[in-house]
């Protein structure tokens, strides 16, 4: 078995609230695919209105939203702005070739180092 992670937990800012009330906070999102780029251009949400894009990507690639049944436009549409920000910055740090280190100092040792800190809600 492969141990190539494809899908990675979330937990949203706010969270999406659903039409009976229910707040949603904890997701997953898995790797994007050429096809997950590249047929959304041709929708025409996307055609007319660029910033649509992201709607479209990311009801593909959304694979779970609290006990949500499915993951459409209508419900990404639907996110506080603050929480489309967290997934725009999350969908490009699972989807980077580059592994993110940020240098740390031991406050004991005064070591340095790198750490690869985890991603918010990551599991």
């Amino acid at each position: 078995m492969s141990d190539f992670v494809t899908e990675f937990d979330f937990i949203l800012p706010k969270g999406y609230i659903d039409a009976v009330g229910t707040v949603h906070r904890e997701g997953r999102m898995r790797l994007a695919t050429a096809a997950d780029e590249i047929l959304p251009l041709k929708d025409p949400r996307v055609v007319s209105n660029a910033a649509y894009l992201v709607v479209i990507l990311f009801s593909r690639v959304v694979t779970r939203l609290g006990s949500l049944d499915a993951i459409n436009p209508k419900v990404i549409e639907g996110l506080f702005a603050a929480d489309l920000a967290y997934l725009q910055d999350f969908y490009n740090r699972i989807n980077s070739n580059e592994t993110l280190k940020i240098g740390v100092v031991c406050p004991q040792c005064n070591h340095a180092f790198e750490v690869e800190p985890e991603l918010s809600g990551e599991s």
